[in-house]
């Protein structure tokens, strides 16, 4: 641990230093909600000392804070909530554990996956619109994509043409996509007298 680490070695910060190498990926920490930052949100640890720049030792990056999407980080924690969340690694250059809070609560895409299959008629709501397609939610926090392509019978230049942000729709399961934890969905081939 010379050379590359000597910059911010454990000579600077003995103490921190020593807790962040003694923690294990995997290990669930305890802590306070310290500083909420547009890139990520601080944790004061339990069992942690004091960091020497940072409001927390432990900090969580915007993906690891939820399955779900949300807007802003305020959404999903307070500050001054308690948390816990599972430890990923030790970033030796802000000397900080990163954390995951998504890893401990079970991620509804699996759960979804595990009862739908490709095929699969379902109802959804457009949630939003892309140049190449829409986006239909059709289960809590569950959204697919249905390509520009499917979206219509009779090709379509923009999705707009044909749907809107609201509107409730049937489409079909066409992939389930577990490790992207991506779906596509189809309106063109639900059949065209009922939905």
């Amino acid at each position: 641990m010379t050379g590359l680490n000597s910059v911010r070695g454990p000579s600077e910060n003995p103490e921190l230093w020593a807790f962040l190498e003694s923690l294990h990926r995997g290990e669930i920490l305890s802590g306070t909600v310290a500083a909420i930052e547009r890139f990520g949100v601080f944790v004061a640890l339990d069992d942690g000392p004091d960091h020497s720049v940072f409001p927390g030792v432990g900090f969580i990056t915007i993906p690891e804070l939820s399955w779900r999407r949300f807007d802003a980080a305020s959404d999903v924690v307070q500050i001054g909530q308690r948390v816990s969340c599972e430890f990923l690694q030790f970033d030796t250059w802000n000397l900080e554990a990163r954390l995951s809070l998504r890893a401990t609560q079970p991620d509804p895409f699996q759960a979804f996956a595990d009862r739908v299959s490709v095929g699969q008629k379902l109802h959804g709501r457009v949630t939003k619109l892309v140049p190449f397609g829409a986006f239909v939610q059709v289960a809590d926090g569950i959204e697919g994509l249905v390509h520009l392509r499917e979206l219509s019978w009779t090709p379509v230049e923009a999705p707009e043409d044909v749907v809107r942000v609201g509107d409730e729709i049937t489409v079909v399961t066409t992939e389930i996509n577990r490790e992207r934890r991506t779906l596509a969905l189809s309106r063109r081939q639900v059949s065209p007298n009922s939905g």
